[in-house]
């Protein structure tokens, strides 16, 4: 089939996280459904993650120094103005949407917005609510990766939107030796997550420091972020580092999760965590705090693993210390959750992106 319009996926600032892999899968997917893809981003960092059909609009050369997010957006901006302007296309966009819905406005285009994390993030004061709902307003529709993301946002701005979950394939992870999670004897808790404010590792470092004054524990952390040198001042200032590892990103932790015994989120505010989806794969037990949004839906209220209050660490530490004892009932959550993973598969959510996608191409 033939489209009047090429896709514009929007993106300023492509980094290392759940968002950019859900990108990565979406593109590639819809390209070999040969619709005519551009990927508008300031820098051509991760343009091998993409297939060869797919077309990159960016400076041709790679980002050697940390600019905001803002400066990317800018930057983008003035490519789609260039490139685009005078072409048929859609947008699709996974970032900075107000001004990528300024865009459409200025350009008379057609544009879907991708939401993928919970309002809670941006929406502080009145006046920010105000400039959120008159833009949302103007989209031709918008995605969210929750049905409780769904709940909340339509209550917050009066706005339908369609809930299509990541998609999320399965992998295999690769057979690893890794010296701090070898003794058995210790019990074995990982977290997976950029080392950001958001994320709230103080909280799971206040809970493992109470738990390791009870039981023989460790903690792997992976991830990289702003956070990096409170996080270690932490760990150092309260005698962990012997039961502490920041071991940086890593591009398939999945590895490593196999290893571990809990996995265990606290964030603050979520979309719908991949993570914890991995997690999933690989049966573990998990320990989410219960913020929005996501993570309650993945673990289905408490069924497929156990929720705690953002920033809870008295809870979050009992429910660890509790492991040994609940181990049967722990395991045979983590069970069910594998079980019903189907709800994000891949090809299934993939094909609904493509549904949507079509209808605003031609």
């Amino acid at each position: 089939m033939k489209y009047k319009n090429s896709l514009v996926i929007f993106i300023p600032s492509i980094e290392r996280g759940g968002v950019e892999k859900n990108l990565y899968y979406i593109a590639n997917f819809l390209s070999k459904k040969k619709i005519n893809v551009y990927v508008l981003t300031a820098y051509c960092d991760f343009k091998r993650k993409f297939n060869d059909s797919i077309k990159f609009v960016s400076l041709n050369k790679y980002e050697k120094t940390k600019k905001s997010r803002f400066f990317k957006t800018l930057i983008s901006l003035f490519l789609f103005t260039i490139k685009f302007r005078n072409k048929n296309i859609t947008i699709l966009s996974f970032q900075s949407n107000i001004a990528s819905i300024f865009l459409s406005l200025i350009y008379n285009k057609k544009i879907i917005i991708r939401l993928n994390t919970s309002t809670k993030k941006y929406i502080k004061g009145y006046f920010k609510f105000l400039i959120f709902k008159l833009f949302y307003n103007l989209a031709n529709k918008i995605i969210v990766n929750s049905y409780e993301f769904k709940k909340e946002f339509e209550k917050l701005f009066l706005i339908k939107v369609k809930t299509i979950y990541n998609p999320f394939l399965k992998q295999k992870p690769k057979k690893i030796e890794y010296q701090f999670f070898n003794d058995n004897n210790y019990l074995k808790i990982i977290n997976v997550a950029r080392l950001t404010k958001q994320k709230d590792h103080i909280t799971l470092l206040r809970a493992f420091k109470k738990l390791i004054n009870k039981r023989k524990a460790k903690l792997l952390i992976i991830g990289t972020g702003k956070e990096k040198n409170n996080i270690e001042s932490y760990i150092g200032s309260n005698n962990l580092t012997k039961y502490v590892r920041l071991i940086g990103y890593k591009q398939n932790p999945i590895s490593y999760i196999k290893l571990s015994d809990v996995f265990v989120l606290t964030s603050s505010y979520e979309g719908l965590p991949n993570v914890l989806l991995e997690a999933q794969s690989q049966k573990k037990y998990i320990l989410s705090s219960n913020c929005s949004s996501g993570p309650k839906e993945i673990l289905m209220n408490g069924k497929y693993g156990d929720l705690f209050k953002v920033k809870d660490d008295e809870k979050l530490f009992k429910l660890l210390l509790n492991y040994k004892k609940n181990i049967k009932k722990f395991k045979i959550k983590a069970l069910k959750g594998y079980n019903h993973l189907n709800r994000f598969d891949y090809k299934y959510n993939l094909n609904k992106y493509y549904n949507l996608v079509v209808k605003y191409l031609n």
